[in-house]
C-alpha cells in the first residue's frame, strides 16, 4: 500500500531524511522507531504530501504520489493522525469528526456520514458522551481518540499515526493500542511512529529503525525485539 524509495527530505538545505526506503503491505501495522529528531515525523509528513521531497519516489498502492498535493493524497485514501493532534479547539467533537469527511462528503449523502459517526462512537464510547463538547476542553486521551476518529472519517485505506501515545496515561495508551489493533483487523493499513517502542513492537507486523534520517534496521517486529541494539536503545536494556 505504501512504497517509499530512496527518499530525501530537508529543511532549508539541511537533510532530515536521507535515502529512506520502506514499504507497508495491505493490512499490516508497520512501526517506525527512532530517537527524537531522527526524522520520523518528517518522513510521515513527506508521505502525506505536507513537505516537499528533494529526491526519491513515494507510491500509494499503484499511484505515484511523489509530487501530489496533500489534499489529493487524502482523496486517494491516505490519512495522517499528526503528532500533537492539531484539532480545531473551539469546535465540538462532532464538528471535528464531520470535517474529517470533507474529502468525500460532496459525493455521498448525509446518511453515510451518520453511519460513519456511529461507527466512531462505537469505537470510542467516550467521544459519544462528549459529542457536543468543544475539543479544547477534552482530556489528552480524549483528544487523541478524536484525532484518530477524525482521520477515520475520511475512510482511508492507509493511516499514518505520529506518536499516538505521547503524553497519555498508561491506561489510555493501552486503549489507543487496542484500537490500533482493531483497525488492522478491520482491514486498515497502518504506519506507526511511536515513542513507546515496546508496545509498538508488541502489535506491529514489521518495523524499521530510523537514525539521523537513515533507515538502519528493518525486519519482522519479533526479530527487532530480540536485537541487542534495539533492546539497549529503545527497550531499556
Amino acid at each position: 500500500m505504501i512504497e517509499v524509495s530512496e527518499l530525501d527530505v530537508g529543511y532549508g538545505g539541511v537533510p532530515a531524511v536521507k535515502g529512506a526506503s520502506l514499504s507497508v503491505r495491505k493490512g499490516e501495522i508497520v512501526a517506525l522507531l527512532g530517537a527524537n529528531g531522527a526524522g520520523k515525523s518528517t518522513l510521515l509528513r513527506a508521505i502525506a504530501g505536507l513537505v516537499p521531497k528533494a529526491h526519491g519516489v513515494v507510491r500509494l498502492a499503484d499511484t505515484d504520489i511523489t509530487e501530489s498535493h496533500a489534499a489529493d493524497i487524502a482523496r486517494l485514501g491516505l490519512a495522517l493522525v499528526p503528532e500533537s493532534r492539531h484539532l480545531f479547539g473551539p469546535m465540538t467533537v462532532i464538528e471535528n469528526l464531520e470535517l474529517g469527511a470533507f474529502s468525500w462528503l460532496g459525493f455521498r449523502g448525509s446518511a453515510q456520514m451518520r453511519g460513519d459517526l456511529d461507527a466512531i462512537m462505537a469505537l470510542f464510547p467516550k467521544l459519544a458522551d462528549r459529542r457536543s463538547q468543544v475539543a479544547a476542553t477534552l482530556s489528552g486521551g480524549e483528544q487523541q481518540m478524536l484525532a484518530i476518529g477524525r482521520a477515520l472519517m475520511a475512510r482511508p485505506a492507509v493511516i499514518l499515526m505520529d506518536e499516538p501515545s505521547i503524553g497519555l496515561a498508561p491506561m489510555i495508551v493501552r486503549e489507543i493500542f487496542r484500537v490500533i489493533v482493531q483497525l488492522r483487523e478491520m482491514g486498515r493499513t497502518i504506519l506507526l511512529v511511536e515513542q513507546n517502542a515496546r508496545m509498538a513492537l508488541g502489535i506491529a507486523d514489521r518495523a524499521y529503525v530510523l537514525e539521523r534520517g537513515v533507515v538502519t534496521l528493518q525486519g519482522p517486529a519479533a526479530e527487532l525485539r530480540s536485537m541487542e541494539r534495539v533492546r539497549e536503545l529503545y527497550l531499556g536494556g
